[in-house]
């Protein structure tokens, strides 16, 4: 098993959020948000993607997405190198004597694995609640 940098291709994209049941993105959406990627890396098994992970941000904040690892595979530290490999993405772009805030929202029941790798729950002492709002636009007929 290997790691590759900025390779994540929108099939490899696609079937891995498919294998964990997690809804796709319209092809052109999904395009065009890979393209728009800071950083990615995968995980690849005998030329198969098992793993992948994406880093957006502008160099102040930073925002992991997509940490998904192939069920059969889960639980040998796959996820865990990925988000090893993005946050190092970060701090390596990081001028020392800065700081950046690297954020993430966990899938439901996997707080605990991001504790783990440093990551705190909010809130917490110094942030509120974290939040979003999700858009739905229907097609045009």
């Amino acid at each position: 098993m290997f790691y590759k940098e900025n390779s994540l291709k929108y099939e490899d994209y696609f079937n891995l959020r498919l294998c964990v049941g997690w809804n796709n993105f319209s092809r052109e959406q999904t395009l065009r948000a890979l393209e728009n990627s800071l950083y990615d890396i995968i995980a690849v098994n005998n030329e198969r993607v098992i793993g992948m992970g994406r880093l957006l941000g502008d160099g102040l904040y930073y925002i992991i997405v997509d940490i998904v690892v192939a069920p059969e595979y889960q639980g040998k530290g796959i996820g865990s190198e990925l988000i090893k490999r993005l946050l190092d993405y970060a701090d390596s772009q990081t001028p020392f004597g800065s700081r950046a805030s690297v954020q993430l929202i966990a899938e439901k029941g996997k707080e605990g694995f991001y504790e783990k790798l440093g990551f705190k729950k909010i809130p917490h002492e110094y942030c509120g609640s974290g939040m979003r709002k999700i858009i739905h636009k229907e097609a045009l007929n």
